[in-house]
C-alpha cells in the first residue's frame, strides 16, 4: 500500500473524514474560516499556508492541524503541483 493509501485507510479507520486533492502551481486560497477542525498533509510540492495570522512553508512530509474557527489562507508555490490530504476528525 502506498504512504497515502496507507495514512488515509488509518485515518478513515479512526472515523476521520479524508480527501485527497491535486493542487496545480499557482492556486490560492483566499482567507476563510475553518467551521471545523481539520489536518492537512503535504506529500509533493510546496504549498504556503496561514493559520490566524502565522505562515507556515510546507514541502513533502509537513502536516498541520487547522482548529476550528481559525481564519486560513493557502498558496501552491513553485511549479510543482502539491498532492495533499485532508482530514477531518469526527465531532
Amino acid at each position: 500500500m502506498n504512504p497515502i493509501s496507507n495514512l488515509q485507510a488509518r485515518l478513515e479507520a479512526q472515523g476521520c473524514g479524508v480527501a485527497t486533492r491535486l493542487l496545480a502551481p499557482g492556486t490560492v486560497f483566499d482567507a476563510y474560516c475553518s467551521c471545523e477542525t481539520r489536518i492537512e498533509a503535504v506529500f509533493s510540492g510546496q504549498m504556503r499556508i496561514v493559520i490566524d495570522g502565522r505562515s507556515r512553508l510546507m514541502g513533502p512530509g509537513d502536516w498541520v492541524e487547522i482548529p476550528a474557527g481559525a481564519m486560513v489562507s493557502a498558496e501552491i508555490i513553485g511549479d510543482e503541483p502539491v498532492l495533499d490530504l485532508e482530514a477531518t476528525p469526527p465531532a
